[in-house]
């Protein structure tokens, strides 16, 4: 659905609004290393400088429909908790990757599962895409709770290069088809 702006959603807990240049600071006060460390693409230190460049690239791919960077947020507080992020592949412009973060203190308390679920539908229709796939480290069992909670499956282990630690690494890729997403009762806009 491209050309249209990016779509915002509330959940019971959640506000997932696209991410701002206001929200640098609070991006690069969560990028701890206990969260990093689980990111292929997110370095340390990751400065507000960083996190600014994060945003205007996110802005720039947003606008040409090519990718979905949103901010989670407290639905009373409207305090950031992390991230999640969505992109065209490169070899299949059909497919999309998610990725999602949280800082540590908003962890273990289900909001990525709260947020994924309620968001990839939109997503998927937002990018125009037919698939949806993510993937993480083997120990990252957090992370295959969310993606198994949304409907994906496995499909198999590759490697893939983190730049963030300029290093392979063998991670675990999930995936769900546009058609088995369950679309969100209403909690949409754009």
């Amino acid at each position: 659905m491209t050309g249209q702006p990016p779509p915002t959603l509330d959940t019971p807990r959640l506000h997932l609004r696209p991410v701002a240049p206001d929200d640098a600071e609070a991006t690069s006060a969560l990028m701890t290393p206990a969260v990093s460390r689980w990111l292929a693409f997110w370095p340390l230190p990751f400065t507000v400088a960083v996190a600014r460049e994060r945003i205007a690239m996110a802005q720039t791919l947003a606008e040409a429909g090519q990718a979905l960077s949103l901010a989670v947020t407290a639905r009373e507080t409207g305090e950031l908790l992390g991230w999640i992020m969505l992109h065209r592949s490169g070899d299949d412009p059909r497919t999309a990757t998610v990725g999602y973060w949280l800082g540590e203190a908003h962890q273990r308390r289900g909001f990525l599962r709260e947020a994924i679920t309620a968001l990839l539908p939109v997503a998927a229709a937002w990018l125009d895409v037919d698939r949806i796939e993510a993937s993480a480290h083997p120990e990252n069992a957090g992370s295959f709770a969310v993606m198994r909670a949304c409907g994906m499956r496995f499909l198999g282990e590759t490697v893939i290069h983190a730049p963030a630690r300029n290093r392979d690494e063998r991670v675990h890729i999930y995936a769900v088809a546009r058609d088995a997403l369950t679309p969100p009762s209403g909690t949409a806009r754009t």
